[in-house]
C-alpha cells in the first residue's frame, strides 16, 4: 500500500469538506499538522496500562518506544487506552471482562481513524481480549507482549509467582512456616514488573500469540526489566507501520495452521488449562472449528519439553529466556509445525525459527528426553462431563491419573471456604472434593477457584494433592490433580448439578474418561428436581454476559460475537 489516498485514515483526514475540515482543525488544537498526518499511515497503540496492573506497570515507557519506532517508519502514532484486566485485582475474575475488552478493541478500531493497530497486553485475559478485538475488526494488527517479570527470591530460593504462593500457604496452614517468613515471601515473589514468570496464563497466551504469528519472532519470551523488550517496542511500532503498506491483515495469517501451531506450542510448554478456553475462542472468531478434539489430537503426540514450573520442578521464564526462548522450544518441535504458516515478520513460521538454537537442553529439552511423555493437557469425557472437561496431568501427582473415590460435594466457593478446615470435615486423601456452580454462568464469569483448598487436617497429615472437581477455572500457575471446565456447567442443569456426597467418581487419565457411578434412573429423579439458581445481574454489561455467554468448551465466547472473516470490517459513515 502506497499513497495517502489508500489509506484508511484519509476517509477522515483528506476529505475537501465540512467534516474534513472538522477532524484536521481538532488534530490540529492538538498541536499537529498536516505533516505529522499526511500520507502517513495512522497506527493506534491500544495500551492496557492501568494504575492498578502490576502486570503492566512499565507500559506508558513502553508506549513512548512504540511511538519512537512507528515515527522512525514514517507512521503517525495515536495512543489509545483500553480496559486493563489486572488478573490480581478484578473481582470475581477478569474473564468475566474479557469480552468486554473484546468488543471495546474492535470499536476503537474501527470508529477512529486508524490504519493498523499495536496491542500491548500481557496479563492473562488481555492477550485473547485484545486479539479477539482486533481479529473482528480486520485492520493490520501486531501484538506487543509485556514480558515476564524477573525470578522471585527468598533466603536463596527462587521462587515463582502463584506456584510457589499455593506451595508455601499449605505449608503455613499445616504449621510449618511462620507469619514472618510469610511475609517475607510475599516481598519476594514479585519483584519487577511484568506478568507472571511461571508456565501460567500470561506466559502461555504470549506464547501462543508468538506461535500464532501475531507477534514478532521471540517477542513473547523477553523479560519485562530487559532492555530487548525496549528494542523489541520500538521494532513493532516499525513493523506496524510496514504490515500496514503491505496490507497484511489477520485473515492472512490466523489460519488453522496457524492456530494448530499455537496449539502445538502449548502442550509442548506445559501450558495454562486456561489455553483450551482462549485459543476455542480465538480460533472459532476467526471462522475456525477449533475445539476440544483438537487439543485432544495434539496432547497425544507431543511432549511437554519445557522444563518450567509448575510442570517441571526447577526453571521460570527468566530461564527459558536464557536457553533460546520460544524460537528455540519451537525449533525442537518443528516436525509437528506448519512452517508455511505466514506471521506479522512478513515471512513464514519457518523463516523466523531457522536459526534458532537451544543453550541450555534442561529447561528446553529434546522431544526425546521430555519433562512428560504427552502434551501438558487432556480433555476428559463422561457422563459428568459429557461436553468435556479438563486436566493437567504434567502437574499433578501420577497416582491420580487413575482414581476411584466418594465424593465431597460443596455448592459453591465461599461454602468451601467456610468448611473445608473444619476437624469434623469427613475426608480423606481418596475423597473426591467436588465444587460447583463456579463455571461461566455460576461464577459468574468462571472464576480461578478450581485449584481447591486441601482441608486442614490433611495438610497436617502430609497430603499435598487430592483430586478436586469443578466448573471453574484454576490460575494458570496452579497445580495439582484438578479437573476443570466441566461442560455443561452445573449453574445451566449440567450433570455436575446432580452429584451428591458420597457418590462414587471414577477418573481414567489415559482412558479420557470421568464417570460417576450412579445409576441412570437415580440421575434422572435428581434432574427433575433440579431447580436453577437465579441470575446474578439485572442489569448492564452482566446481564448481558449472563444471556449470550458461551459454555466452556466453547471458548466463553458471546454467541453473538462469533464471526468468520468477511470482506473486511464495516466502515462507519461519515456524513
Amino acid at each position: 500500500m502506497s499513497g495517502k489516498s489508500q489509506l484508511r485514515s484519509a476517509r477522515w483526514l483528506d476529505a475537501q469538506d465540512l467534516r474534513g475540515f472538522g477532524h484536521r482543525s481538532r488534530a490540529m488544537q492538538m498541536g499537529y499538522g498536516p505533516e505529522d498526518w499526511a500520507g502517513r499511515p495512522l497506527i493506534a497503540i491500544v495500551n492496557t496500562w492501568s494504575g492498578i496492573n502490576p502486570c503492566h506497570a512499565h507500559f506508558r515507557e513502553r508506549a513512548e518506544d512504540v511511538k519512537r519506532g512507528v515515527l522512525q517508519a514514517g507512521g503517525f502514532p495515536i495512543e489509545l487506552p483500553a480496559l486493563s484486566l489486572s488478573e490480581t485485582f478484578v473481582k470475581p475474575t477478569t474473564m468475566l471482562y474479557r469480552n468486554l475488552l473484546a468488543m471495546e478493541v474492535e470499536e476503537l478500531l474501527r470508529s477512529h481513524p486508524i490504519d493498523g493497530a499495536v496491542l500491548m497486553g500481557g496479563c492473562d485475559k488481555t492477550t485473547p481480549g485484545l486479539l479477539l478485538g482486533a481479529t473482528s475488526a480486520g485492520l493490520p494488527a501486531i501484538y506487543l507482549p509485556a514480558g515476564p517479570m524477573l525470578r522471585g527470591n527468598w533466603r536463596g530460593r527462587a521462587l515463582g509467582s502463584g506456584s510457589d504462593v499455593w506451595k508455601y500457604w499449605d505449608e503455613k496452614r499445616a504449621g510449618n512456616i511462620s507469619d514472618q517468613d510469610w511475609s517475607e515471601i510475599e516481598g519476594g515473589v514479585a519483584r519487577s514488573h511484568g506478568h507472571c514468570m511461571t508456565m501460567g496464563t500470561a506466559s502461555t497466551m504470549t506464547a501462543c500469540a508468538e506461535a500464532m504469528g501475531m507477534t514478532l519472532p521471540g517477542a513473547s519470551s523477553i523479560p519485562a526489566a530487559d532492555s530487548n523488550h525496549i528494542r523489541m517496542s520500538a521494532a513493532t511500532g516499525r513493523r506496524i507501520v510496514e504490515m500496514v503498506r503491505e496490507d497484511l491483515r489477520p485473515a492472512a495469517i490466523l489460519t488453522r495452521p496457524a492456530f494448530e501451531n499455537a496449539i502445538a506450542v502449548a502442550m509442548a510448554m506445559g501450558c495454562s488449562t486456561n489455553a483450551i478456553i482462549h485459543l476455542v475462542a480465538q480460533g472459532r472468531r476467526a471462522g475456525h472449528d477449533i475445539g476440544l478434539d483438537d487439543f485432544e489430537r495434539v496432547s497425544r503426540r507431543i511432549p511437554v519439553i519445557a522444563n518450567v514450573r509448575p510442570s517441571g520442578d526447577t526453571y521460570l521464564m527468566e530461564d527459558f529466556y536464557y536457553a533460546g526462548g520460544l524460537p528455540a522450544l519451537m525449533a525442537n518441535i518443528k516436525g509437528h509445525l506448519d512452517l508455511a504458516a505466514r506471521t506479522v515478520s512478513g515471512r513464514t513460521l519457518g523463516e523466523d525459527i531457522a536459526d534458532a538454537r537451544v543453550w541450555n537442553d534442561d529447561v528446553i529439552r529434546g522431544i526425546d528426553n521430555p519433562v512428560y511423555g504427552e502434551g501438558a493437557l487432556a480433555v476428559l469425557r463422561g457422563n459428568l462431563a459429557p461436553d468435556g472437561c479438563v486436566i493437567k496431568p504434567s502437574a499433578c501427582a501420577a497416582k491420580f491419573l487413575k482414581h476411584r473415590g466418594p465424593a465431597l460435594v460443596f455448592d459453591s466457593c465461599a461454602e468451601i471456604k467456610a468448611r473445608i478446615d473444619d476437624d469434623d470435615l469427613e475426608v480423606s486423601e481418596d475423597t473426591v472434593l467436588v465444587m460447583r456452580n463456579a463455571g461461566p454462568r455460576g461464577g459468574p464469569g468462571m472464576p480461578e477457584w478450581g485449584m481447591l483448598p486441601i482441608p486442614q487436617k490433611l495438610l497436617r497429615q502430609g497430603v499435598r494433592d487430592m483430586l478436586r472437581i469443578s466448573d471453574a477455572r484454576m490460575s494458570g500457575t496452579s497445580y495439582g490433580a484438578c479437573i476443570l471446565h466441566v461442560a455443561p456447567e452445573a449453574a445451566i442443569g449440567g450433570p455436575l448439578a446432580l452429584v451428591r456426597t458420597g457418590d462414587v467418581i471414577s477418573v481414567d487419565v489415559a482412558a479420557r474418561r470421568i464417570e460417576m457411578e450412579v445409576a441412570e434412573e437415580e440421575l434422572a429423579r435428581r434432574r427433575a428436581a433440579w431447580t436453577p439458581t437465579e441470575p446474578h445481574f439485572g442489569r448492564g454489561y452482566g446481564w448481558i454476559f449472563d444471556r449470550h455467554i458461551l459454555q466452556a468448551d466453547k471458548g466463553c465466547d458471546f454467541d453473538f460475537l462469533e464471526t468468520a472473516f468477511g470482506p473486511g470490517p464495516d466502515e462507519p459513515a461519515i456524513l
